[in-house]
């Protein structure tokens, strides 16, 4: 709701009769929010949400057992829809769509009194409108125009404004097709890596399986190399990746571009900067291949130049491997619903932590093993 838009009224009895996956409200004391969009985003799960649908939920966003963060609270004023009535008594107040109505017909009116932009402008900026309560004549970024090259003026205030997290799309280009470029639907990564981690476990697996592989220690001593230590050189791979995601999330992505540097501050925005400004933005959870098969790449060129060549690729697959679940994983923290007191359950509330509250801690994703020994671990809180 625009903040200029007076507040519409809802009684009691309307509120609790949106308790559903289809219509979610809950309150903040006299304040009516609807949800429904947030429901599969609850890191404590929407069954948390839904349990208290059309109620007062002060007392769970101060908690205990959870304390929300600032941020959550800012997000939370996103789905902000109006006030509560309490003094309507028996009588109904207006009912949703008459007041829709109204409010249509009052935009109309005051439309055709100011001059507003034409009825084809709004439709195109609807998906922006729909999502978010962001002031779009008061924050430091104008959203209906591309963001890349924007967010390199805001210098000191620019990490302060990334880590306020908005639930509103993104354009990073105006150009259509360096614009679709940056996005990737989630299936693309196992369609396109997957097969390449079959082929090479095969061709790893069915090499070793000849007998004639074998590690030279010095110029008189070698080792024959036995099919059966393939599992264990693919599980070295996958844990090696383990703490590659940890160093590229932690020192990459979450680096400080210095405030003076206008390209660093766009580089860092394009990497995962605008990932934290819009986190459930499904069409940037998981790396473009074109830019994933640098990373591969580079991963596979080391390891064969560093151990005998079939050595080096059983470990490179065991790593991409790793990489096809870390980026399946980051995707479904974000949108699955796992179930209460799972493993998943408990890293996902970790990563949604990350998100909103602790962004210079939590770089683990598919673990949080690497967070342990660098103390970055972020305080264990129940939801």
């Amino acid at each position: 709701m625009s903040p200029s838009t007076s507040p519409l009224f809802f009684t009691e009895r309307e509120v609790a009769r949106h308790s559903t996956k289809d219509s979610c409200w809950v309150l903040l004391g006299t304040r009516v929010y609807d949800v429904t969009s947030f429901l599969r985003m609850h890191p404590g799960g929407e069954a948390l949400i839904l349990g208290r649908s059309g109620k007062d939920v002060i007392r769970e966003m101060e908690g205990p057992p959870h304390r929300h963060s600032e941020n959550a609270r800012l997000w939370m004023e996103q789905y902000y829809i109006g006030e509560l009535n309490r003094d309507s008594g028996a009588d109904e107040a207006q009912t949703l769509r008459e007041r829709r109505k109204a409010g249509e017909q009052t935009a109309g009116e005051t439309g055709d009194e100011t001059g507003d932009e034409p009825a084809k402008e709004e439709d195109e900026k609807a998906d922006y409108n729909r999502c978010s309560a962001v002031d779009l004549d008061k924050d430091l970024v104008d959203w209906r125009k591309p963001l890349a090259w924007q967010v390199g003026h805001l210098g000191e205030k620019y990490d302060a404004w990334v880590h306020q997290p908005v639930d509103r799309p993104i354009r990073l280009f105006g150009n259509p097709l360096l614009e679709a470029s940056t996005k990737t639907s989630w299936y693309w990564v196992p369609v396109v890596w997957l097969p390449v981690v079959f082929y090479f476990t095969w061709h790893c697996y069915t090499t070793l399986a000849k007998g004639t592989t074998r590690l030279n220690l010095t110029s008189g001593i070698s080792v024959p190399i036995h099919k059966y230590l393939f599992p264990l050189l693919f599980l070295m791979g996958w844990f090696l990746w383990s703490f590659i995601e940890y160093c590229i999330h932690r020192f990459v992505f979450h680096m400080k571009p210095p405030a003076h540097n206008y390209y660093l501050i766009m580089i860092h925005f394009l990497l995962h900067g605008q990932h934290h400004k819009s986190p459930f933005d499904g069409s940037r959870l998981v790396f473009p291949p074109g830019l994933a098969s640098l990373v591969v790449g580079s991963f596979y060129l080391i390891l064969c130049s560093t151990l005998p060549e079939i050595l080096g690729t059983s470990v490179f697959v065991g790593g991409l491997c790793g990489y096809v679940v870390y980026d399946m994983i980051h995707y479904y923290l974000h949108y699955g619903s796992p179930k209460r007191g799972s493993y998943m359950y408990g890293l996902k509330a970790y990563h949604v932590k990350h998100h909103f509250e602790h962004q210079r801690a939590g770089f683990g994703i598919s673990s949080t093993f690497w967070d342990h020994p660098f103390n970055t671990v972020i305080p264990n809180e129940k939801f």
